[in-house]
């Protein structure tokens, strides 16, 4: 049976029941009296054992298997949790992570081996005394062994069938099946033997009943009656191919035959010629090498699935109604008709968004886990608060947001964060506090990482800079403390005075900022010493359709966008004076940078001489800056294409648009300008 097209499910599935099996760990970390928790635990191991079981991945279900052996014994308290029994769980964990992980870009298992810790897990189970259920397991496995003989009885209505089938040039065989005592699924496995028969058998009997085997109410053995045109060694082949079967004993039935000819199949998995050995080697490359590739999901609710059914349905509507109308029509119906089609791709396009939107839990259910391990390793006591997981994001972001975050809460509790004895020594809480908060604001998300440490040392950083020749020390004093904590951010920079496996090589904030700045966001930091840092992350709510500006440089047409315009104003030429070489004007009692975009964009000026100027202000975070345009067209909604590998260097061109023309107009990057 083909199971690789159960893959994507499967690596879903199971990316959710490690997430939740990972929340109920920690939960049962801070209370050990919860049997709810590890009943929840529990039944994810079970599940992604049967699971894994049936798809084939034996090594997901060999650790969950002995996972859950542990688990019972904790559920029955033959064990008691401790300290090293949840260590041994979250290694667990992230094993069974790395296994999905690897499935998902490989459709394999990989190489690594987990019997390491299988020894441990084994390790708690043989400290404790009470194991008869294991000696009863083994017990029953042994005594299944032997039972050799096929007791399944015919019944008069089978042999009505088998006389039938014999005159139709079929034969009956009775077959036993003894699984191996290591396999890690008996249902699972019954499930692949029926259905692997069925291809070219026709199974009349099965002793236990087929209920009872789906639900492994059997031992080891079971027993069944099948009719095939095969012959007997092609059926010997067929179950072959079937791993976890020790044994398998086949008897020829003949209705009213005196003494049936009894033949005996046995299948010894640790004696395998060489020639067997190249053919599962080869057949395993092959399966391999046809293993499909995991494509990205997103699940969606049915009732958005609905509303864009609905929309389309709409919009057949309107081209339909568009095509009715003649050239000589009435102009106005025209309008109409296109007034109402204007309104069904602007909501069309709302909600193809809201189907692309995800929960931004998906990324924060992975920090807990994180701040617990970076709190041991450090030996700090740190609490972590998260809000607005449900905030919704564009999918394309979720994939890239995960690795900033994590870069700036390691950060805060290895930088910011004090020991507990420095903490209770300046009269705070000996515990730590990182609050990670997420919330819309306007077409944007604002993520916010806070500790409560010891804040940016400004000094410090200033001294590094020196010491790195990124400033000269006349110009490290004129730097006011804004200008000093962006320094952070430089490739390479770190304060950290020694490395360490968490910090010191300075590539954390300058991966934040790169990350944020591709995703076409901002990054900023507030800072207060002994109080704290914040870090304030700003995204598009997407990345493909955005409300944009188009303005005219020269005779070339430019987008910027919407999002991060502040304002348009006009301003006369004389008052533009020059600061340090960069021009500047005094508006509203604030010196406001000017840019000449045709400068920039080396596009030759239309309109020189000009008195007034048309300038639009544009914001990154607290910063702002006047672009001085040639003419503004108006706004429109543009959807992004990338320019392609060959221009990906330009900084100053976030991409490009096609216009209603079928011209092309280049949207400005105004992060990288700023």
């Amino acid at each position: 049976m083909d199971m690789s097209q159960y893959l994507e499910i499967f690596i879903e599935e199971s990316k959710e029941h490690l997430q939740n099996m990972n929340q109920s760990l920690l939960e049962l970390e801070n209370d050990n009296n919860e049997l709810g928790l590890l009943n929840e635990i529990f039944r994810v191991a079970h599940t992604l054992k049967g699971m894994s079981g049936t798809m084939g991945f034996s090594k997901v279900a060999s650790l969950t298997h002995e996972m859950e052996n542990v688990l019972q014994s904790l559920r029955s308290n033959e064990l008691k949790i401790s300290g090293g029994i949840i260590d041994v769980l979250f290694e667990c964990l992230d094993t069974l992570e790395g296994y999905i992980s690897e499935i998902e870009k490989t459709g394999d298992e990989g190489t690594n081996d987990s019997q390491a810790l299988i020894q441990k897990l084994n390790g708690i189970m043989s400290n404790d005394s009470n194991l008869e259920g294991q000696n009863l397991q083994s017990k029953e496995s042994t005594s299944s062994l032997q039972q050799n003989n096929i007791n399944i009885e015919i019944e008069d209505f089978s042999k009505n069938a088998i006389e039938k089938a014999s005159l139709e040039g079929h034969k009956c065989f009775k077959l036993k099946i003894v699984l191996s005592p290591n396999c890690m699924l008996k249902s699972a496995r019954a499930f692949i033997i029926f259905n692997t028969l069925e291809r070219d058998c026709e199974i009349i009997k099965s002793s236990p009943s087929v209920e009872d085997i789906e639900d492994e109410n059997f031992d080891l053995a079971f027993d069944l009656v099948i009719i095939t045109k095969l012959q007997l060694e092609e059926i010997k082949k067929e179950i072959e191919s079937i791993s976890e079967i020790d044994e398998v004993h086949i008897q020829p039935v003949t209705i009213g035959a005196a003494s049936p000819r009894k033949e005996v199949i046995q299948l010894e998995k640790s004696i395998v010629n060489e020639d067997d050995q190249e053919k599962q080697v080869d057949e395993k490359k092959a399966s391999k090498a046809k293993k499909p590739t995991v494509g990205k999901t997103v699940r969606v609710d049915i009732d958005r699935l609905d509303n864009l059914m609905n929309l389309v349905s709409e919009l057949i509507i309107i081209k339909t109604r568009l095509e009715d109308i003649d050239d000589s029509g009435k102009k106005h119906n025209m309008n109409e008709a296109i007034e109402y089609l204007e309104r069904i791709t602007t909501s069309l396009h709302d909600a193809v968004m809201k189907v692309r939107m995800v929960p931004i839990e998906r990324v924060f259910n992975r920090f807990p886990r994180m701040v617990r391990d970076l709190s041991k390793e450090l030996g700090k006591e740190i609490e972590l608060f998260m809000s607005g997981e449900e905030t919704e994001v564009d999918r394309t972001v979720i994939d890239e947001i995960g690795d900033p975050l994590i870069h700036c809460i390691r950060n805060s509790i290895d930088h910011g964060i004090e020991d507990p004895e420095t903490r209770k020594a300046l009269g705070k809480r000996e515990y730590g506090t990182v609050k990670l908060v997420a919330y819309p604001d306007g077409n944007s998300v604002v993520i916010e990482v806070e500790d409560d440490g010891q804040g940016i040392n400004i000094e410090k950083v200033k001294s590094k800079a020196i010491q790195k020749g990124l400033l000269k020390k006349e110009e490290a004093e004129t730097l006011d403390d804004k200008e000093a904590v962006n320094l952070l951010f430089h490739p390479g920079f770190s304060t950290a005075d020694k490395i360490s496996d968490i910090s010191g090589r300075g590539v954390g904030l300058d991966v934040v900022k790169t990350k944020i700045e591709s995703l076409g966001g901002v990054v900023e930091v507030q800072t207060a010493k002994s109080k704290g840092s914040k870090f304030i992350i700003r995204l598009p709510l997407t990345l493909a359709i955005i409300q944009a500006l188009l303005v005219n440089v020269g005779s070339e047409k430019y987008a910027i966008p919407l999002s991060s315009i502040k304002e348009i104003v006009t301003i006369n030429a004389t008052t533009i004076r020059k600061v340090q070489n960069q021009e500047v004007v005094l508006y509203r009692n604030t010196t406001l940078p000017i840019l000449r975009m045709n400068q920039i964009l080396q596009v030759a000026e239309s309109g020189q001489g000009k008195e007034d100027l048309t300038v639009v202000v544009v914001r990154k975070g607290e910063k702002t800056a006047g672009f001085i345009v040639d003419n503004l067209i108006g706004q429109q909604e543009i959807v992004i294409k990338s320019l392609g590998k060959f221009l990906s260097g330009i900084k100053v061109i976030a991409g490009a648009t096609i216009l209603g023309n079928g011209q092309v107009a280049l949207i400005v990057d105004t992060n990288s300008l700023l």
